[in-house]
């Protein structure tokens, strides 16, 4: 391991069982921190997380836990806190799309996908923030007294005809992040968010797995590939890191140029 920047430091990155949240979790513990990584239901995917971690000299628990419900957030908290002690940076990656048309979308898809996308960040953040707070600074570990980083999305800026309470979840998460890092930055809490674009996750397989479906998706990206997830996971080990120690209440879009509305490149 190289780079240990986030030398003794303890993460918890929620929805960590695949996908982003995986690499997520595997390049903050390459970096020296400890992390919890968290899954909703099956425990197998956040299980194999942990064994590639402690496979490569890490440290790593695995912790059941719905991000929408309350006092399973609170639970979490506090086994994370009776393994490691106590935290210094959070990853709100936990997501989910339950896709249909606005005129068909349920009542039931919309709470759904707000309740975790949205009010899941503010729950494990408001979490954080208390124990960020009680602890203080800790200089030998970072300059700050803790880190949230906010998984967002390009749609937070991009309007997504078919996904409305998808696209609405992370316009939430854009100005619930800002207003936290306003508010938390005197107690020098460092908040911000990533906006991946188009990555190779199992959400949006269909999107790339074949020839076909990955050519339609680069028109959409100048940088003509589509991310891997550790394009992600490296930003946010710097997003944690004392590096970007002045960096706050932004979202560092990780898209290959897909917010530069690709479209328009030729005039319209």
């Amino acid at each position: 391991m190289k780079n240990q920047s986030l030398q003794d430091q303890i993460a918890l990155v929620t929805g960590a069982s695949s996908g982003i949240g995986a690499a997520v979790a595997v390049a903050l513990a390459k970096a020296g921190a400890k992390v919890g990584v968290n899954y909703a239901r099956s425990s197998r995917g956040a299980e194999a997380v942990v064994s590639e971690i402690t496979a490569s000299g890490g440290k790593a628990i695995a912790i059941q836990a719905d991000v929408s419900q309350e006092e399973q957030v609170i639970r979490m908290f506090e086994q994370l806190d009776q393994t490691y002690g106590t935290l210094d940076i959070l990853v709100n990656n936990a997501g989910l799309q339950q896709d249909a048309s606005m005129m068909d979308m349920t009542l039931e898809q919309w709470n759904k996908v707000i309740s975790v996308n949205l009010t899941g960040q503010f729950l494990c953040s408001r979490e954080a923030a208390k124990a960020f707070i009680r602890r203080g600074i800790v200089p030998e570990r970072s300059c700050s007294a803790g880190k949230i980083i906010c998984m967002s999305s390009v749609h937070e800026v991009i309007p997504w005809a078919g996904h409305c309470n998808y696209a609405a979840s992370k316009g939430g998460v854009m100005l619930l992040m800002k207003s936290m890092a306003q508010e938390l930055a005197p107690h020098k809490i460092r908040v911000n968010s990533i906006g991946p674009g188009a990555i190779k996750t199992p959400i949006n397989q269909s999107a790339w797995e074949t020839p076909a479906a990955e050519a339609e998706l680069l028109k959409l990206i100048p940088y003509n590939r589509v991310g891997e997830p550790m394009d992600i996971g490296k930003v946010a080990v710097w997003l944690a890191s004392d590096e970007s120690e002045y960096v706050q209440g932004t979202t560092l879009f990780v898209d290959g140029g897909m917010t530069l509305y690709p479209g328009f490149a030729t005039g319209g």
